[in-house]
């Protein structure tokens, strides 16, 4: 039962971290019409509160893009720490 969980938890966090790619992609390709953008909200929405615990835990604003690089590197930290032990059970 825990196996699954910790891959449920995985798979939660490895579709956070493709938004916040995705995210990425759109705000260069729109530009500053990004914010009319459907699906530009639609992954802002989805990574609004890993960003706001990221800023929180550093002490930054929330609209760096420094923030959602971090909280990228956070999220593929979680993801790699899950599959390790993952496959240590």
């Amino acid at each position: 039962m825990l196996f699954y969980g910790i891959s449920a938890l995985r798979a939660v966090i490895e579709m956070l971290g493709l938004c916040l790619i995705g995210q990425a992609v759109l705000y260069v390709l729109c530009g500053a019409s990004r914010e009319r953008n459907v699906i530009y909200r639609f992954f802002d929405l989805l990574t609004r509160p890993p960003r706001q615990l990221i800023s929180w835990l550093i002490m930054r604003p929330l609209a760096s893009p420094a923030t959602a690089g971090f909280t990228l590197l956070v999220l593929f930290i979680l993801w790699i720490a899950l599959a390790w032990l993952r496959n240590a059970i």
